[in-house]
């Protein structure tokens, strides 16, 4: 039984012995994986809700690798990308990692050197993923705030004691108290710092 929230790794290369053998490396370090002939052909897939990484060949028939690499972002393809070449020079590398390539590697490469970067890619993306969903919960924590504890929150965060912000909005200091403790509660925040964390990742 396959295990969706295994890692996989997704290869685009149009050269079907290159994508064959990339598979075989791939299941021999028990790594699911999927191929595609095109940039395009991987743009239209349903991407599987898991940790991931690309290793895309730089070039290929229609949009290349280094195209499709540039507008990644664009696309809505946020996947830490190994590139692949046969036909790479030092101003190809750069260019790919200034878009955003965590490695780049030029055919012959050893197996264990696409395999460490791939490795470090899912890592990252595991890292990403993570970090997304607990920006996700604060957010459903921060929405289940009255109007008024956010506005205690807003300004807490800026640094006000409870008598100013209860001057700002009109309140009794004891009002503003009472808030910001359910605040505190509700946003499972320990410290004021816990607290303006939370606040900042909401609103990046």
């Amino acid at each position: 039984m396959t295990d969706l929230t295994a890692p996989i790794v997704y290869i685009v290369d149009d050269d079907s012995s290159v994508r064959e053998a990339l598979e075989d490396l791939l299941s021999s370090v028990a790594l699911r994986s999927h191929s595609f002939a095109s940039a395009q052909a991987f743009a239209a897939a349903t991407r599987g809700d898991a940790p991931s990484c690309l290793v895309l060949d730089v070039r290929m028939p229609g949009e290349s690798g280094m195209e499709f690499l540039a507008h990644m972002a664009e696309r809505g393809v946020d996947l830490p990308t190994v590139m692949i070449t046969g036909h790479g020079d030092i101003a190809m590398g750069v260019r790919a990692m200034k878009d955003g390539a965590i490695e780049f590697l030029t055919k012959p490469f050893r197996d264990q050197d696409l395999l460490d970067a791939i490795n470090r890619g899912i890592e990252i993306d595991r890292a990403r993923r993570a970090a997304a969903a607990e920006t996700q919960r604060l957010r459903e924590l921060w929405d289940a705030l009255s109007p008024g504890e956010r506005e205690v929150t807003r300004l807490v965060v800026r640094g006000l004691l409870n008598k100013q912000v209860a001057a700002e909005l009109g309140l009794s200091e004891i009002t503003v108290k009472v808030r910001r403790g359910h605040v505190m509660r509700k946003m499972e925040a320990r410290t004021l710092p816990d607290l303006v964390r939370a606040y900042d990742r909401i609103h990046a």
